[in-house]
């Protein structure tokens, strides 16, 4: 196990190199100098600027750059934000409870009804209702996201005013200090009545949107596992006992199906991440994903630079995680 673990931890450092070189070129690719989004349009002298740019070692060439900021990594310093003069792991760590809570409720919404509706298709093979399941994952899953998003807002939240569509909480009728930064825990200790139905009030669209994905991609990946399993002999066994189809499916098919669904569900960690950013700027939700497209606009290097970074070390962490539980899972997946 300490070899398949070494080995898995090793294949994480290209990946994390290889991310931070590409972020580091590819934020500079983009238009616009950051000093003088930083200065704004007040009239400032061109020594004024000169020094500035020092300040910022952005006069420095590329490579001396992106050295100095592995130096930095290495030493866990990710930066400070050039808008705000914060550390970027602060912003971060104040930031990212919203987009935790956002994706948990996201992956929750996709598990509960993904995993039912595969078990169903798989246990229904070849009638409407599967082949329904079917064009509706595929649907699910090729739908952009920001449209979809545009959508439940124009009609669910506008036209039939079912839910509120921006913000996570009503900020005119509950106010409290936040404590954990996740307002569903937060507004459950502030013992203000309401305030919790309020708050999941409020991530009903961004959860729906953020969860369409990894939702068709569960209840793809459930039927396809199921429909495996129930070929197996233990299954045929279990049905020549007497057993109700119910009980086989449920108790004897869908448990040993799950391997590869939890797989997946972990895997999904990086699509929840990535759909965040969209998510989080159509909904008005001040999690990571927003902040990020606002230090675009800013063309805040270090706010960029660290919080694409972390939001990757998030995402390597857990698929991490995956991979070694799987392993303890499968043992031939360690001697492979």
């Amino acid at each position: 196990m300490l070899k398949f673990l070494l080995r898995r931890l090793a294949l994480t450092i290209p990946t994390f190199f290889a991310l931070m070189f590409v972020t580091f070129v590819a934020i500079r690719l983009v238009p616009g100098d950051p000093v003088e989004v930083r200065v704004g349009e007040r009239g400032i002298s061109a020594e004024r600027l000169a020094a500035f740019r020092h300040e910022l070692g952005l006069d420095q060439p590329v490579w001396k750059q992106f050295a100095d900021y592995c130096g930095q990594l290495l030493h866990g310093d990710f930066g400070t934000s050039l808008a705000t003069n914060q550390s970027v792991l602060t912003e971060f760590a104040a930031l990212f409870p919203a987009t935790l809570e956002l994706s948990f409720f996201a992956m929750l919404f996709a598990a509960l009804i993904g995993l039912p509706a595969g078990t169903i298709a798989a246990a229904k093979r070849g009638t409407w209702f599967d082949q329904t399941l079917m064009g509706l994952s595929v649907t699910g899953y090729s739908m952009p996201i920001f449209w979809w998003g545009l959508l439940l807002i124009m009609f669910v939240g506008e036209r039939w005013g079912l839910t509120p569509v921006s913000g996570r909480i009503d900020l005119i009728q509950f106010y409290f200090e936040p404590v954990t930064g996740f307002m569903v825990v937060d507004a459950w200790l502030s013992g203000q009545a309401g305030a919790v139905m309020d708050a999941l009030h409020h991530l009903v669209l961004p959860a729906i949107v953020l969860g369409t994905v990894p939702l068709a991609v569960v209840a793809r990946m459930t039927r396809s596992a199921m429909l495996e399993v129930l070929g197996e002999d233990y299954v045929r066994t279990a049905r020549a006992k007497g057993l109700s189809s119910w009980r086989v499916v449920g108790l004897h098919a869908l448990r040993n199906a799950l391997i590869p669904v939890v797989t997946v569900i972990g895997l999904q960690v990086g699509a929840l991440m990535a759909g965040a950013v969209l998510t989080e700027t159509i909904f008005s939700w001040p999690g990571v994903g927003k902040w990020l497209i606002e230090s675009i606009a800013r063309r805040d290097y270090p706010a960029l630079q660290g919080g694409v970074m972390l939001v990757s070390s998030v995402v390597i962490g857990v698929n991490l995680l995956v991979d070694l539980t799987y392993g303890l899972i499968n043992p031939k997946i360690r001697h492979a």
